[in-house]
C-alpha cells in the first residue's frame, strides 16, 4: 500500500524547486478522428489480421482529437505543471492538420499547463520507411513546418520517443508496426533514427529554440548469473537497448564494433546525432534480467523473442507484476541513473523522466498508487545522489490503445469506457493532485 501523501509522518520528500511535473500521451493512441488525417503505418498494420491481440484498431481511441478541452481540464483538475504529447506527423501532412495542435496548445496555454510535444511517437506516415536515409530529411522538414507553427508558444521540445522499441519491435522482431522482422538488418533503422534526431536538432535551433530533449527507454540490464556466458549476453543486451541509443547522441560515437554496420558516413552523421541537448529524457519502466541463448523461442512481456538471438530475457522472480506482467522495481530506476551519471559524467545533461507508469485494472487502483510512489521516492534518491533530475512525467494520463495489445491494457490515471467515451478519474488521480499540493 503506498504512502498517503497528507500523512505528515511519512511524506514524499519535496524535489528542487523548479521541478517539473507532467503526464504523457501519444497522438495514435488517444485521438481517433483517423479519417481526418493521412494514414500512418500503424493504420496499415492494424488493419491486418492478426496484428492486434484484441482485433482493434486506433480509429476512435480515445477520441481526444474531438474531446480534447475536456482532457486538458482533466490536466488543469491533476494540476500538473506540464503535458507531454505528441504531433501526428500524418496530421502535420493532412489539411488544416496543424489546426487542431494550435487549438490544443491555446487550450493548455490557458489552463497553465505547459505544452511539451514530441515530434515523432512512431506514427511514420504510410509511404515512409526507417530504412532509407531520405526519411531523416523529411523528418527536418516536418520539425520545421511544426515549430514554425507552434514555436511562439512551445518552448520545450521532444524530438523522437523510444527509438530503440521502435526498431526492436517494429522492425526487427515485427511485433510493432510496420511488422518487419529483420533481425540485424533492422540496425540502418536505428541510425537513421538518430541521424533525424540530430537534424530536427538543428531544424529546432534554427527556428530559436533552446529547450531541446529526446525521450529513450532505459533501463539496467541484471545478468541472470555470475557465469560467462550469462555475463556476455547480457553486456550485448545492454549494448542494444541502452548504449546503442545514448552513446551517439551524449558521446558524438557508437559502441564499439557498432559504427561499422551502419549505412553511410557515420564518421559525419555522428557530427549531427550528437548536436548538444539541454536534457536527457529517459522513460522507465523496469530492468531486464538477461542471459545466454536457451535455443527456443521465448514469450516475455507480450513479446516473442527468437530463439536465433544471442540473448534469452528471463524472469525477475520476488517482485511484484504489473498486469501487463512486467516487474515492479523502483530502485531499478535509482540504478539506472547513477549508472548513467557514473558513466556519462558531464556528457549527460539534465535528465528529465518522460515516462514511468503501469498497467492496473479498476477504478481504486491501489497497485497503480504503490508503484508511483515507490518510483518518485526512487527518483528522489537519484537526485540525493547527485543526478540532476529536473522533471517526472507519469504514463498516461488517459487509459488508451496499447498499441499491439489493443485496448487490453489500462495505464492511465483517467478510466476510459470506450463505449461511450466517459472520463473516469481513478484513485491515482486524486492521489497524485494530492502529492503534487504538497511539492507546493
Amino acid at each position: 500500500m503506498a504512502t498517503d501523501p497528507r500523512d505528515a509522518t511519512n511524506p514524499i520528500p519535496r524535489f528542487p524547486a523548479g521541478f517539473l511535473w507532467g503526464v504523457s500521451t501519444s497522438a495514435h493512441q488517444i485521438e481517433g478522428a483517423v479519417d481526418e488525417r493521412e494514414p500512418s503505418v500503424w493504420d496499415t498494420f492494424t488493419a491486418e489480421p492478426g496484428r492486434v491481440k484484441d482485433g482493434s484498431t486506433a480509429a476512435v481511441a480515445c477520441d481526444h482529437y474531438h474531446r480534447y478541452r475536456e482532457d486538458v481540464a482533466l490536466l488543469a483538475g491533476l494540476g500538473v505543471d506540464a503535458y507531454r504529447f505528441s504531433i501526428s506527423w500524418p496530421r502535420v501532412m493532412s489539411p488544416g492538420g496543424l489546426d487542431f495542435y494550435d487549438r490544443l496548445v491555446d487550450e493548455l496555454g490557458a489552463a497553465g499547463v505547459r505544452p511539451v510535444p514530441t515530434l515523432f511517437h512512431w506514427d511514420l506516415p504510410a509511404g515512409l520507411d526507417w530504412l532509407e536515409r531520405d526519411t531523416a530529411s523529411r523528418f527536418a522538414d516536418h520539425v520545421s513546418v511544426v515549430v514554425d507553427r507552434l514555436g511562439d508558444r512551445v518552448q520545450k521540445w521532444i524530438t523522437l520517443n523510444e527509438p530503440a522499441e521502435h526498431t526492436l519491435l517494429g522492425h526487427a522482431l515485427g511485433t510493432h508496426a510496420p511488422g518487419r522482422q529483420l533481425l540485424f538488418d533492422a540496425l540502418p533503422v536505428a541510425h537513421h533514427q538518430l541521424l533525424a534526431h540530430g537534424l530536427a536538432v538543428r531544424a529546432l535551433r534554427a527556428a530559436g529554440a533552446a529547450d531541446i530533449g529526446v525521450a529513450n527507454s532505459h533501463g539496467p540490464t541484471w545478468p541472470a548469473s555470475q557465469e560467462t556466458a550469462d555475463l556476455e549476453a547480457a553486456a550485448f543486451y545492454d549494448v542494444l537497448l541502452n548504449r546503442l541509443f545514448a552513446e551517439p547522441l551524449l558521446l558524438g560515437e557508437y559502441p564499439e564494433g557498432l559504427g561499422e554496420l551502419m549505412p553511410g558516413d557515420v564518421a559525419s552523421d555522428l557530427k549531427v546525432i550528437s548536436e548538444p541537448l539541454d536534457w536527457y529524457g529517459v522513460n522507465y519502466y523496469a530492468p531486464t534480467r538477461v542471459g545466454a541463448p536457451q535455443g527456443t523461442e521465448i514469450e516475455f512481456g507480450g513479446i516473442t523473442m527468437p530463439a536465433e538471438l544471442p540473448f534469452s530475457v528471463r524472469e525477475i522472480e520476488g517482485v511484484p507484476v504489473t498486469d501487463f506482467g512486467w516487474p515492479v522495481v523502483p530502485e531499478g530506476l535509482t540504478e539506472l541513473l547513477t549508472t548513467f551519471k557514473d558513466r556519462y559524467g558531464d556528457r549527460l545533461p539534465p535528465v528529465v523522466i518522460t515516462e514511468n507508469g503501469c498497467s492496473y485494472e479498476g477504478l481504486d487502483d491501489q497497485e497503480r498508487i504503490a508503484y508511483l510512489d515507490g518510483h518518485i521516492r526512487a527518483l528522489h534518491r537519484a537526485v540525493e545522489a547527485g543526478v540532476d533530475v529536473r522533471g517526472y512525467f507519469v504514463w498516461s494520463l488517459l487509459d488508451n490503445f496499447e498499441w499491439a495489445e489493443g485496448y487490453a491494457r489500462r495505464f492511465g490515471l483517467v478510466h476510459v469506457d470506450y463505449a461511450t467515451q466517459a472520463r473516469t478519474p481513478k484513485a491515482s488521480y486524486a492521489w497524485l493532485a494530492d502529492v503534487l499540493r504538497a511539492q507546493g
